[in-house]
This record gives C-alpha cells, sequence and structure tokens, in this order.
C-alpha cells in the first residue's frame, strides 16, 4: 500500500487530497465479501440501490475472479480498472458524499466525549453504538445508505454495471481490514483524524482540570467516575425490559448453493446439515436458559465425541453423513440405531443405559423386587432373572434397566438386540409393565 497526495479531479479539483492505493486482491471462493458488520453495510447499500440484478451478480464474479486491478482510495471516490469476462479494461469509480467541515466537527465533538470511540478506532473496529452516535447524537451519517453510491465507468453505463460493482464488492473486502477506508472516503485520512481526536481529548482534559480547580493528567485524560459512586447511581435507573419472546423456531441456515464450486474436500450437505443442526441446538439451550430456576442447575458436562456423533445422527441425516457418524463413533449401522433410540428416549443418560453395565447394591435391587412383587399377583408376575443392572423377565421379550440416575428403562428384544422401549421411570415396575405391554 502506497500513501500520496492526490488533485481529486471532483468538485474541489485543485486541493490537495491523501490517497490510499491497494493492491490487487488475490480471487476469493466460496465465502462472502464481508465479514465484518461494516462491510456488510457497504455490501447492502450496492445492492439495494443497484437496479440491474443481474450486473450484480457479474461483479461478483468478476471480483471473485480476481479482475478487480489495485483500488485507489480518496476522499469522496473510489477507483480501479476493472477487467471483463472478455478481456476488455475499464477505468471504474464509485462516488460518496463527503462530510462537511460541520459535520466533522459534530463527529470529532461526540468521538471524544466518548473515550470507547477512540479506542475502537484505534483497534481498527467500528462498533455500532459509534455509528449510532454518530447518527443520533452529531446527526452524521458514516455508512452509506440507499442511493449513496454513485456510479461511473468507462463502459458509459447509467447504473450500476459489471464494472463499478466488482469495484465496490472489493472494497467490501478492505473495509474488513480498516475502517479507515470509509472515514478517508468521507474526508479525513487516518493520520489527520487521529492526530485531531489527540488534541481534542487534551484540550478537554484540560478544560475538565481547570473546571474542577486541578491540574489536567500527565497523560492528556481527564480522571474517570469512581466506582462507588458509579454503583450508587445505578440504584436510581429504571429496571431492565423484560427479556424477548422466544423465536418460533431456528432460524434457516443460509444457503451454501453459490455461483463459486465449493474448495476441495467440502462437504456441502455436511456443512448444511450441521448448520441446521446448531440452529436447532442454540434454540433448545436458549429455551433452557429462559426457563425458571435454570440458573440454579449445574451446567451440563461437556459430550464425548462418541455422544455427540449419536446427537447428531438423531437428527436424521442423509444415508451418507449417517454412515459417517456411525463409522466416526465406531458404531456399526444397528449399534448407531439403537444408540440413536436411546438418545431419543433420554439423551446422554438414556445413551449410557444402553452400553453401560454395572452392578446396583444389595439394598437397591431388594427394593426393586419387593416393588415388583406388589405390583403383580403372584399367578401373573413375571420371572425376573438378574444380571447387573439388566433383569429380563424369562419366557418374554422384556428387560429392565437400572440408570446410575436410579431410574428404570424399559426395553424389548427386537431381532436378537435388546432396544429400548420408551421413557424411564422411578418405579421398577411401571418400566416393566411398559416393556411387557410394548412385547
Amino acid at each position: 500500500m502506497t500513501t500520496y497526495d492526490h488533485d481529486d479531479d471532483g468538485p474541489h479539483m485543485g486541493a490537495a487530497e491523501q490517497e490510499r492505493v491497494f493492491a490487487a486482491l488475490a480471487p476469493v471462493h466460496g465465502r462472502g465479501f464481508a465479514q465484518s458488520w461494516w462491510g456488510q453495510a457497504w455490501v447492502k447499500a450496492l445492492e439495494d440501490s443497484a437496479l440491474d440484478l443481474q450486473q450484480l451478480k457479474a461483479g461478483r464474479r468478476l471480483a471473485r475472479a480476481g479482475a478487480v486491478g489495485a483500488v485507489s482510495v480518496r476522499p469522496g471516490r473510489i477507483t480501479a480498472v476493472v477487467a471483463d469476462r472478455g478481456g476488455a479494461r475499464f477505468r471504474a469509480d464509485v462516488l460518496l458524499q463527503r462530510l462537511s467541515e460541520e459535520e466533522w466537527d459534530r463527529f470529532l465533538g461526540m468521538a471524544v466525549e466518548r473515550a470507547g470511540h477512540i479506542a475502537a478506532l484505534l483497534d481498527r473496529e467500528m462498533p455500532p453504538h459509534l455509528v449510532e452516535d454518530a447518527s443520533a447524537a452529531a446527526g452524521v451519517e458514516l455508512l452509506p445508505g440507499i442511493g449513496d453510491l454513485e456510479p461511473r465507468c468507462g463502459c458509459e453505463a447509467w447504473d450500476h454495471c459489471a464494472h463499478t460493482a466488482a469495484l465496490s464488492y472489493q472494497l467490501a473486502r478492505l473495509l474488513d481490514q480498516d475502517p479507515f477506508v470509509l472515514l478517508l472516503m468521507r474526508g479525513r485520512g487516518e493520520r489527520e483524524l487521529l492526530d485531531e481526536l489527540q488534541v481534542r481529548s487534551v484540550a478537554s482534559a484540560t478544560d475538565s482540570a481547570g473546571d474542577s480547580g486541578g491540574e489536567a493528567p500527565e497523560d492528556g485524560y481527564a480522571d474517570g467516575v469512581d466506582a462507588a459512586e458509579a454503583f450508587a447511581v445505578g440504584s436510581i435507573l429504571p429496571p431492565l425490559p423484560a427479556a424477548p419472546p422466544l423465536p418460533p423456531g431456528a432460524g434457516p441456515v443460509p444457503s451454501l448453493d453459490t455461483e463459486a464450486a465449493p474448495p476441495p474436500g467440502t462437504d456441502v450437505a455436511a456443512l448444511e446439515f450441521l448448520g441446521t443442526g446448531a440452529a436447532a441446538e442454540a434454540l433448545r439451550m436458549l429455551t433452557e436458559a429462559m426457563t425458571p430456576g435454570h440458573e440454579l442447575r449445574a451446567p451440563e458436562a461437556e459430550l464425548t465425541p462418541e455422544q455427540d456423533a449419536v446427537r447428531l445422527a438423531a437428527g436424521a441425516p442423509g444415508p451418507v453423513i449417517a454412515a459417517r457418524l456411525a463409522d466416526g463413533s465406531g458404531r456399526d449401522r444397528e449399534a448407531m440405531a439403537a444408540a440413536v433410540l436411546a438418545w431419543e428416549h433420554g439423551g446422554v443418560a438414556g445413551l449410557s443405559v444402553l452400553e453401560d453395565e454395572w452392578s446396583p447394591d444389595a439394598e437397591t435391587a431388594a427394593r426393586a423386587r419387593t416393588a415388583i412383587d406388589a405390583a403383580w399377583d403372584a399367578e401373573e408376575r413375571p420371572t425376573l432373572r438378574a444380571a447387573h443392572n439388566r433383569w429380563t423377565a424369562t419366557g418374554t421379550g422384556a428387560q429392565i434397566r437400572l440408570g446410575r440416575d436410579g431410574r428404570w428403562w424399559p426395553y424389548r428384544k427386537q431381532r436378537g438386540r435388546w432396544l429400548p422401549a420408551g421413557p424411564p421411570a422411578h418405579d421398577p415396575a411401571t418400566a416393566l409393565s411398559a416393556a411387557v405391554e410394548d412385547e
């Protein structure tokens, strides 16, 4: 990147302006042009303004292919040479209105009053509250809106053409790296802006020290608010608003069906499946978090890879993904189907009962036999054969299993394999009845 003075050929011709030139960016595949929210706001202004969607699509293709040359950014204008698909090269310009001196004065004054804004700019960030405060407190719109991006191209198109669209998409990538690019378009270079903020900050600190009869701190910044004083103010603030209602369902997953081919080795179907599952899991966690008493519950243990594979398989993936999940968890197809059934009946606890075998103490076993004896007449009572935590009703395809949480789970035998037959019960007789009835 090179920085030098340039005479703008717009309405301010003759004034020495700062210009930044960015080398051409490499082609990009399989990703959006803007990752930051301010870069996305730039793209939205472009896409909301253009009248011809086909030109926007053509511009995206050119930008992705690396057809945009070095980008010149200066107050009120960006410029680049763009090669179209036929090899012809055109100079493309996109104009954005500069802020007036009065608007810059209001913006800088607002920024100095809020130290967090200066810190964000120094970190090359443009947080939403900075833009919101600029608009609400200073009446200054930093980001472009609908119709604010004016295209000019050597191909003589009267609206955004593929060349100006490609340039605009390319600039969104530059904005991701450095929001000062946008501020330069609005009329202030990075060094000039930061120097003026520093001068105003020192002046503000000095004025504050003079008003209080003290001296300005050596670092040029005013002292903060005493913590006890700030905490006391909190008691007179209005209560927080009520929590928003839960959404009716999990949000849709963005389509990965793009114009560009996915990178080698990328399984688009698997990514879409994972995205859908993540959205559903986020809704489940949000629902639990908003349930009264949630803060008193112990956090859930992190799933092992084998458990998480079962959770994902319970989301009904396609056969290819299901086979990959089974193989990755060390299960065959039938074992994974049994694990999914156990998960659907009881999550981690249900899966543990399916796969773990352990021996309960004698007192627990005695209480269970007493409960079962009391629930059946002697002539109708099933004969149980106990093996560790698994009790099988002889002569039937019914079984109950004791989980480590003290609940009993009904099982039945199908095609030579014991499978969960329903949700658990605290009473072993209830669980056994469910297993026998489902036989």
